[in-house]
């Protein structure tokens, strides 16, 4: 039986060895999702600015939201957007996870094919979509303040660690996902749950004092309010908060990869 290593040296060699394939079957996934639409492609730029207007609209002429400091209803829309930008690809890879092997299986029996990439094609697929969003977010600040924030360049390196982190968690429940098909519907719940307890319609300083510990707890916490700082208000990120989290993702990331070499032996037994 081949035997599949589980060294962080191998994750990274895996990732530079794949490069190729990961970005062609990416970029197939794609184009794929808009494949006999008329406009194509064009939809992941309509789609963000879609949902930019009615988060605008809801939420400054419905609900007329506050944040703390931000008296333009505008400016609102512009920060719950930012907040569901990161979440949304931080969910759609979790929640997709559970069933990148089972939505493969022709794969699985194919000893060369390094199975390992999914959760990396999964990503880039909706990396692409969050910078596409990011892309409007900044177009939407640069018509309503005049500027865009230099600070902004940054912002890649805010959400490396969340996608260390991301591959992580994807390569464990991508793993067992295929061994309990339930893994997909629990996750889902997850989720929901996590979109309410982020700092996306709400600052975290209005969580109360006696939870906030447990609600920094929440891996989106963090990155939402990092992101918001260098593509909204203008500040530089906290790096020491970021190379604590890019360690803790980077172990969480190579456990995770090796759980999955570890299990991916026993994929074709229940498939």
């Amino acid at each position: 039986m081949r035997h599949f290593s589980t060294s962080p040296k191998a994750m990274l060699k895996s990732f530079i060895k794949n490069r190729s394939l990961i970005y062609q079957m990416s970029k197939r996934e794609v184009i794929g999702r808009y494949k006999g639409s008329v406009m194509g492609l064009l939809w992941s730029f309509f789609n963000p600015v879609l949902m930019l207007i009615v988060y605008t609209f809801v939420f400054s002429v419905i609900f007329k939201a506050r944040w703390p400091g931000v008296t333009n209803n505008l400016e609102f829309a512009g920060i719950l957007f930012s907040g569901l930008i990161v979440y949304t690809l931080f969910s759609e890879c979790i929640s997709r996870a559970p069933n990148l092997i089972l939505s493969n299986v022709n794969y699985v029996k194919k000893v060369v094919f390094p199975l390992d990439i999914f959760p990396w094609i999964a990503l880039a697929s909706s990396l692409f979509h969050a910078f596409i969003s990011i892309a409007v977010l900044l177009g939407f600040m640069l018509l309503l303040r005049g500027a865009i924030p230099w600070t902004a360049l940054f912002f890649p390196l805010i959400i490396l660690p969340l996608l260390l982190l991301v591959m992580g968690i994807s390569w464990v429940l991508t793993s067992l996902g295929t061994f309990i098909r339930d893994i997909g519907q629990g996750i889902g719940i997850i989720m929901m749950a996590m979109m309410f307890l982020s700092p996306i319609f709400y600052p975290a300083s209005a969580f109360p004092v006696s939870y906030r510990m447990f609600f920094y707890l929440n891996p989106l916490t963090f990155i939402i309010e990092q992101s918001r700082a260098v593509l909204l208000w203008g500040e530089l990120p906290d790096w020491t908060g970021l190379g604590v989290y890019f360690m803790v993702s980077l172990f969480i990331a190579w456990l995770g990869f090796a759980w999955f070499q570890k299990t991916r032996k026993g994929f074709a037994d229940v498939l």
